[in-house]
């Protein structure tokens, strides 16, 4: 993170892939064993599509092109969202999260960044926002 950081700075975009396996080990070290998240039939029963992520992965995967960027997750003072739809997760195929991050302000050594997280071309995420220490304490 060399370059000068002001309002506009693009962070790096990435798309961010999820499966069934991905769900049970998330599952697994979440202790969130919900059947929506692993059962089709209970899933569609209750109106969703098929299978969704957990919205703790989700939200948990969008700050991470962020995390990347800074190099270091304690640099995350602090980070909020606001669900807007599932992410479907097909048993063939699973589904990607296309995520990007723009810094919003710049004040000091801290930055406000605006985060997108999309999947299926619908926003599963919005007002999405990190605060970051841009420099390690």
């Amino acid at each position: 993170m060399s370059e000068s950081i002001e309002a506009g700075t693009e962070i790096p975009s990435r798309t961010i892939h999820v499966d069934r396996a991905t769900l049970i080990r998330y599952a697994g070290a979440s202790g969130d064993f919900n059947v929506i998240h692993w059962d089709e039939q209970t899933a569609k029963s209750v109106g969703l599509p098929d299978v969704i992520a957990h919205g703790m992965w989700t939200m948990g995967a969008a700050i991470q092109p962020v995390v990347d960027w800074l190099g270091d997750a304690g640099r995350v003072t602090s980070y909020s969202v606001r669900f807007s739809a599932p992410v479907p997760v097909p048993h063939d195929g699973g589904a990607d999260v296309e995520v990007g991050a723009t810094v919003k302000s710049v004040e000091g050594d801290t930055a406000t960044i605006d985060i997108t997280a999309t999947s299926g071309g619908q926003k599963v995420l919005v007002r999405a926002r990190a605060t970051v220490a841009l420099k390690s304490a």
